[in-house]
């Protein structure tokens, strides 16, 4: 992946050396401004802004680092540039910014609901991320505390529902543990018995989607009686919001992962100002 071909795609698709109306109103001057925070959150994006800015030639001083928390109304970046080029970089920026910083803030904010659980349990994003954002949007959940989950199809296995529909749990986690013997197993589980099944085959995590909690407790006593619990990682997944993680209380599980964080993100709400 290069960042830095992508930071330049986003210029491009914004026609970024071609602002008309910036150029035909304003004088080509030298300006400061800055970059501020409308609102409380949790800050993702700060790097790239600082690279998205330079790439036009103008200098960001950054106020605040990715994964501080920032007040409303707190200066973030402060510019010193061409009005043209801080104007015709402005709203790619000022995107990145808000959509890291949102999914970074509901990251944040997930996880501090999931300590209600246990003390151990870790939010996860999931690779429901926008095209061509995935690598800002992992980054974004890192930010905010969160576990990247995997990236892509190589980096682990993921056995889900389409795969188990054609050969067993067991025989799929030992097919791909012969495969690839060092690479991470998820593998996805909807009752008890496959649970049981995909830990006796060597699975590294169970992912029980779509389970009730009920349902879970039941498989953790299961997997505890087969003295397989401390074996495996346990995931939660499946349409799994903020408002619905308290329905998982006192389960010992150790992730929750949530597409929500990046699908259904609220952008940040950030400005900029010229001084």
């Amino acid at each position: 992946m290069d960042k830095k071909a992508l930071l330049r795609s986003f210029l491009a698709e914004d026609a970024a050396e071609n602002d008309i109306t910036s150029q035909t109103l304003l004088e080509n001057t030298y300006v400061t401004a800055r970059i501020e925070a409308r609102e409380e959150m949790i800050l993702s994006g700060i790097e790239e802004c600082v690279e998205l800015f330079g790439l036009a030639g103008v200098a960001a001083l950054p106020k605040k680092k990715d994964g501080e928390k920032a007040e409303a109304y707190e200066v973030l970046l402060t510019l010193h540039g061409r009005v043209h080029s801080i104007l015709a970089v402005e709203r790619s920026a000022l995107n990145l910014l808000g959509r890291m910083s949102g999914i970074a803030t509901a990251a944040n904010a997930a996880g501090n609901l999931a300590r209600e659980i246990n003390d151990h349990v870790r939010v996860a994003g999931t690779r429901k991320t926008a095209p061509g954002l995935r690598y800002f949007d992992k980054k974004a959940i890192s930010a905010g505390g969160g576990l990247p989950h995997r990236y892509d199809l190589e980096e682990a296995f993921l056995i889900k529902d389409a795969h188990r529909s054609f050969l067993d749990v067991g025989e799929a986690v030992r097919g791909c543990r012969a495969a690839f013997p060092k690479k991470i197993i998820d593998c996805e589980v909807e009752s008890v018995e496959d649970a049981l099944r995909a830990a006796e085959a060597g699975a590294d995590t169970i992912m029980f989607d779509n389970m009730s909690p009920e349902k879970i407790a039941e498989a953790i006593s299961a997997l505890k009686a087969a003295g397989l619990r401390e074996k495996v990682m346990l995931e939660i997944s499946g349409g799994i919001r903020a408002d619905t993680i308290s329905t998982f209380k006192g389960l010992d599980i150790d992730i929750i992962s949530m597409g929500s964080l990046t699908h259904s993100v609220a952008c940040a709400d950030v400005s900029l100002e010229i001084e």
